[in-house]
């Protein structure tokens, strides 16, 4: 698995662990994770700092800090203790502004800790998906464009499913950016995380807040990351988390009212579709295989993420393009970037990099193939078998 697709799982995996402890009552403990799930999505804007969806991951990082706060207000001495033996790897609390944190005011209403900027993600960036990227352009950027053309309406719900790391986040984000869309991020744990006690009356103002915009003639998008975990079909689940599913069934029905012309759309992303309560899957009427890329759409991904490299005249990129079937986006960005960290390793432990006019040798082919060698697809062959399974039998392009 990919650098970043592990920060993504471990960062989401701690928050959701964080929300059933929370629930639970254990409040120390949950801080503890709360704060874990914090610390990988700040590794993973580190690591990336040009991604285009790195505002996202800010913004649940923020989301998972303001619970934290509200938390440490009410936590018992006992409990702070909890905190400080929890924390196995000794290094405190993870804050976004470098303070271990308190019970102040967080000073944000529920719909600013919701409503992300819109991110910088343009169409040129969703390399291949071109069957995708068609199927929603005429689900929501044809009918922004000339609603006219659409007398019977248009689709609200579009679900993107897929094998981690192949571009569903970054397909919905290139999205709002086409259309000038107000585009409000939201997954499982920063639901509730920040809603606990209240889930449901908050997720009535996040549809409120999105038809506002609507109305006032600025499309709004309404994206749900790690949809199995919010809508999946479980059997221990508790009031608050009924609650909420029935009010995004309720509001999703909103929407949906072929005799509104809004534009507000629900976009959902999960690797996990089998996991879905049905009565969710039929609410989405696009249905959307993600995949991973081919043998064009590797040698293109190849082609950006090299071209601010220095790489020598014997590589060849069609021959990497073959060697990485089964990789998925972010393997093959992972690849790349490895290769050059460890060229700079190698630059560094040779003493060279104190001379501020010495610059490291180029990347060889021989560089690509040891971290290719080193590495495994994120990806089985018995996953995509499940996607592709599951897409015959739901499929709705």
């Amino acid at each position: 698995m990919s650098a970043s697709s592990e920060l993504e799982k471990a960062a989401t995996a701690y928050a959701l662990d964080a929300v059933r402890l929370d629930k639970q009552g254990q409040k120390g403990r949950a801080i503890t994770l709360y704060q874990k799930a914090i610390e990988s999505l700040l590794q993973l804007v580190q690591l990336y700092p040009e991604y285009g969806l790195n505002k996202v991951y800010v913004q649940r990082a923020v989301a998972y800090q303001e619970r934290i706060k509200a938390l440490q207000g009410s936590v018992s001495p006992s409990e702070y203790n909890q905190i400080g033996s929890n924390n196995d790897d000794g290094g405190g609390s993870a804050t976004m502004d470098g303070n271990s944190g308190g019970s102040g005011d967080n000073g944000k209403s529920k719909e600013e800790l919701v409503v992300t900027e819109k991110p910088k993600v343009s169409w040129g960036e969703v390399l291949g998906l071109e069957t995708a990227k068609k199927a929603v352009k005429e689900a929501i950027v044809y009918p922004v464009q000339r609603p006219d053309l659409f007398p019977l309406g248009w689709p609200r719900g579009i679900l993107l499913f897929g094998p981690p790391g192949c571009g569903k986040t970054l397909l919905a984000a290139a999205v709002a950016t086409e259309i000038d869309a107000n585009f409000y991020s939201i997954d499982a744990a920063s639901i509730m995380s920040k809603w606990l006690g209240e889930a449901e009356q908050n997720v009535a103002k996040l549809f409120n807040t999105a038809r506002k915009s609507a109305n006032e003639g600025k499309p709004a998008i309404v994206f749900v990351d790690e949809l199995d975990s919010l809508m999946g079909a479980h059997t221990n689940e508790v009031g608050g988390e009924i609650r909420v599913r029935n009010q995004f069934l309720k509001e999703m029905d909103g929407i949906m009212d072929k005799g509104k012309a809004l534009h507000v759309y629900v976009i959902g992303a999960t690797n996990k579709p089998w996991d879905l309560d049905w009565a969710f899957i039929r609410r989405f009427q696009k249905r959307i295989l993600v995949p991973l890329a081919d043998h064009a759409t590797r040698l293109n991904m190849l082609k950006h993420y090299v071209g601010t490299l220095q790489i020598a005249a014997d590589v060849d990129l069609r021959e990497l393009a073959r060697l990485s079937e089964g990789f998925s986006g972010s393997d093959i960005r992972d690849v790349c970037q490895s290769a050059q960290l460890k060229l700079i390793g190698e630059f560094f432990e040779s003493g060279k990099a104190m001379d501020k006019a010495a610059k490291p040798r180029a990347l060889k082919m021989v560089d690509f193939r040891q971290i290719l060698e080193e590495r495994k697809p994120s990806v089985s062959l018995d996953m995509l078998t499940s996607y592709n399974r599951w897409f015959e039998a739901f499929k709705a392009l």
